[in-house]
């Protein structure tokens, strides 16, 4: 889907223009993202395979939830319609606990110039991952795995077959230590 995005500038301040999604990607503007990461109290993660059909990164492990904030839209209402429209859950501002925002500037092999701005949240799953409807066109699988092993994949994700995308390594090092202040692991 083409959505119109909000432009921002290189400091993630809006500009008040907005350009399709396509033409955002094609000409590199900067735009802001909504993550989401959920945990477990007993010190799981949720992870969300990126669906086949995706152009960027398609089949790997990555953020629970995230999208893009649709012009107009604020952060936390993206992260809610985006966490209700890929994994099927309802939740609330009182859920999330914004814990920064992270520059994610790539080019790919395929043309698209992605100058994102993560605004990342992190928040409590209070259900069982079954009751979790995925979004086929944007997630292909749903996991829970414990910190250690979240862990043990950050640490060897140059050499772990692709199951992170390498150049996010430092995010999910911070991603880990603010979801460990959350938990009983």
């Amino acid at each position: 889907m083409d959505e119109y995005i909000d432009i921002v500038d290189a400091n993630g301040v809006p500009t008040g223009t907005t350009e399709l999604k396509s033409i955002i990607h094609q000409k590199g503007y900067y735009h802001n993202t909504a993550h989401v990461w959920f945990y477990t109290k007993n010190g799981s993660v949720l992870l969300s395979q990126r669906s086949a059909k995706k152009t960027i990164c398609p089949l790997m492990w990555d953020v629970s939830v995230a999208g893009h904030i649709d012009a107009g839209e604020t952060v936390k209402q993206a992260a809610i319609r985006e966490t209700k429209e890929e994994i099927g859950l309802t939740i609330s501002e009182n859920h999330l606990k914004k814990i920064g925002v992270f520059e994610c500037f790539q080019n790919y092999d395929n043309g698209i110039m992605d100058n994102e701005f993560h605004n990342t949240f992190i928040a409590e799953l209070k259900v069982p991952i079954s009751e979790l409807i995925i979004q086929e066109e944007e997630v292909e699988a749903l996991k829970l795995i414990s910190l250690f092993e979240f862990e043990k994949l950050i640490k060897t994700i140059t050499n772990n077959g692709n199951h992170f995308v390498p150049s996010n390594k430092t995010y999910y090092e911070f991603i880990l230590k603010e979801i460990k202040k959350h938990t009983t692991e």
